[in-house]
């Protein structure tokens, strides 16, 4: 696979964000970082990310509404959910809005790298 991966990492807490960045350009994936979901929905043009790395738990809008909110306007994206506080029914709800993976905190690196390979090979190709 010679094309580089682009991964959005939207999570509230900086020191995950800065975590999961360093992660991910470590294996030679482009990794850009937002501190919300309103903030990756205002930067999100037409290069769209191959995956999304997604807190469940942020204030304002959280992981299950932002995925909610991409699937009503169309945007089709593999996404990755992780979450701190795991809690009941949400795993369900956040699958039946289309993540290939919900993950608990803290993070194998090993395990998010494998389910962001995995939701990328089954996404769907647009070009």
């Amino acid at each position: 696979m010679s094309m580089r991966h682009r991964i959005a990492v939207i999570d509230d807490d900086h020191s995950v964000r800065k975590a999961l960045q360093r992660l991910l350009r470590s294996v030679n994936l482009e990794a850009d970082a937002y501190g919300s979901g309103q903030e990756f929905l205002d930067a999100l043009g037409a290069a769209k990310p191959d995956c999304l790395v997604l807190d469940l738990q942020m204030p304002e809008m959280n992981g299950l509404e932002l995925q909610l909110h991409l699937a009503e306007t169309g945007i089709r994206l593999p996404v990755v959910v992780i979450t701190g506080h795991d809690e009941p029914g949400m795993r369900a709800q956040c699958m039946a809005a289309g993540a290939s993976t919900y993950l608990r905190k803290p993070l194998d690196d090993q395990v998010l790298l494998e389910a962001i390979r995995r939701a990328i090979a089954a996404a769907p190709r647009h070009d």
